[in-house]
């Protein structure tokens, strides 16, 4: 699944007529790079959600079909459901198995291929999510979670960001209600408590591009190298 149905408050005013997953970096829309690297994983199967200027999103992407994949639409209403929200409303597209969900509105270069193959220990009796956690970016410097050999904690000592990439089994998202707005970290910290949430340390490129300043800049650094 590709979250794509923010608002993108603080990347306006170039959202204001875009969604923020349609902005280009090196020419190309942050979610058909992802969309790319998905399928180039063999990951072909695809759900991505839709509030703001959704229209747009369906109108570039279509069935998916131009890219080699399956993409199913999931609607959200004005001010879309946050992330836990989002994901749970789509658990009609995403089945009884484990699966990806992944921001639309980061540059990355995970192995999604890899982080199949860790997903499919999720279990609802076991390990309910596995977390890509990155070293902490300069607007986010307290991190979000701590690992601890292999652990994600709430707490610890190697306090890591959340990368907006992860796998996941439907058990997590059972206590919510489809429809209602619900936000993510509550529902991972307790998992968290509980000893069920996996992660690892991914040291790759990764921008969450985030303002328009963050874009120019990813802009910038990618001008002239391909990817």
């Amino acid at each position: 699944m590709i979250l794509a149905a923010g608002r993108g408050e603080r990347m306006r005013p170039l959202t204001d007529h875009c969604p923020k997953p349609l902005l280009a970096v090196g020419g190309k829309p942050l979610i058909v790079r992802h969309i790319e690297r998905l399928a180039a994983a063999e990951i072909t199967d695809l759900v991505i959600n839709y509030a703001h200027l959704g229209h747009m999103l369906k109108a570039a992407l279509g069935d998916g079909s131009a890219f080699g994949v399956h993409i199913r639409w999931s609607p959200e209403p004005p001010g879309a459901l946050e992330t836990a929200g989002g994901i749970r409303q789509a658990i009609q597209f995403l089945g009884e198995n484990h699966f990806l969900v992944i921001n639309g509105d980061i540059f990355c270069e995970a192995d999604f291929a890899v982080l199949t193959q860790v997903a499919a220990h999720l279990s609802p009796e076991g390990d309910l999510a596995h977390l890509l956690l990155i070293d902490n970016p300069g607007h986010n410097p307290q991190g979000d979670f701590a690992l601890d050999g292999g652990r994600v904690r709430t707490d610890g000592n190697q306090r890591l960001t959340f990368s907006g990439i992860a796998a996941y089994h439907p058990a997590l998202f059972a206590p919510l209600e489809a429809g209602k707005p619900a936000r993510l970290a509550p529902l991972l910290r307790t998992a968290m408590d509980a000893g069920r949430v996996s992660g690892e340390h991914y040291r790759g490129q990764w921008v969450d591009v985030g303002t328009p300043e963050r874009l120019a800049q990813l802009n910038a650094s990618l001008s002239g190298n391909a990817y």
